[in-house]
């Protein structure tokens, strides 16, 4: 029987992150798959419980959670509603509550449990970096992740940007303005060595799927071939006609995984049990 169990934790300025684990009860010591979700993106958006399910269903421990300033408030989780916190995040942030999730998953499973990491978009590039010096990572999967986070802006933002404060990005399915504070570009310029997304690629040293569809128009094809060239060992696969979310949206209303997103599951599923 697949079930769901959350947690809390305190992340980056002491705010929560709310996470979820899902298993099947019938069996002990799963390896665990940790999801790691992308910018405007959250733990249950759209067919992420469906994915949850699948890998519970394969034999796998699946834990994903919302970051501490991912702008998801606990009392109302699904959707990006908490815009001050939302304006005040950086990838320093949700690499810290990463790492606070990894420690959580230590101490509640033990230190020899195998962790493999699943991440999406900037969650994707937030799992390389993290990849490329953590070595409780055993295997590492990126789905449509960016190989550099100031791809996220226009280079011709930054000025106007430090001036003012704040720019704007919308929020394609509501159309709301959501606004970033200056702080996410300046821990960009001051920790650009350990945030450079292709060097921590290059020094992945555990097997790495990188899968990409070949439709993406929020994040092109060739941020996939970046990451596959940085790191020889790694695997690409090309998911023919996908997007960037291979066919889901927010809210699901389907009772199973799109098509496109199950071929990555099973994709996933035949390199987590390779050898």
């Amino acid at each position: 029987m697949i079930k769901q169990n959350e947690f809390s934790l305190f992340g980056a300025d002491g705010k929560l992150i709310i996470g979820d684990v899902t298993f099947d009860e019938r069996k002990s010591n799963l390896p665990i798959l940790l999801f790691v979700h992308g910018f405007k993106g959250f733990k249950d958006w759209g067919a992420h419980n469906f994915v949850a399910n699948y890998f519970a269903s394969n034999g796998y421990r699946y834990i994903k959670f919302n970051f501490s300033h991912g702008g998801v408030p606990t009392d109302h989780p699904t959707d990006v509603t908490d815009f001050e916190s939302f304006a005040n995040n950086t990838i320093s942030k949700e690499l810290f509550d990463l790492n606070a999730v990894l420690d959580f998953i230590e101490k509640a499973y033990g230190k020899e449990m195998p962790i493999n990491l699943i991440g999406h978009s900037r969650g994707g590039g937030v799992s390389i970096v993290e990849a490329g010096f953590d070595l409780r990572i055993k295997k590492l999967i990126t789905w449509s992740a960016i190989s550099d986070f100031s791809s996220l802006w226009k280079k011709e933002q930054e000025a106007d940007w430090l001036n003012t404060g704040k720019i704007y990005v919308t929020n394609a399915r509501t159309k709301e303005q959501m606004p970033l504070n200056k702080t996410l570009l300046e821990d960009f310029q001051n920790n650009k060595e350990t945030l450079n997304i292709l060097s921590a690629a290059k020094r992945i040293n555990v097997p790495w799927l990188i899968i990409q569809g070949d439709e993406d128009v929020n994040v092109p094809f060739e941020h996939a071939q970046k990451l596959a060239d940085a790191d020889p060992n790694s695997r690409l696969v090309k998911i023919e006609g996908a997007n960037h979310v291979y066919g889901a949206s927010h809210p699901f209303i389907a009772n199973t995984l799109p098509p496109l997103l199950f071929k990555v599951c099973e994709k996933c599923l035949r390199f987590l049990e390779e050898e």
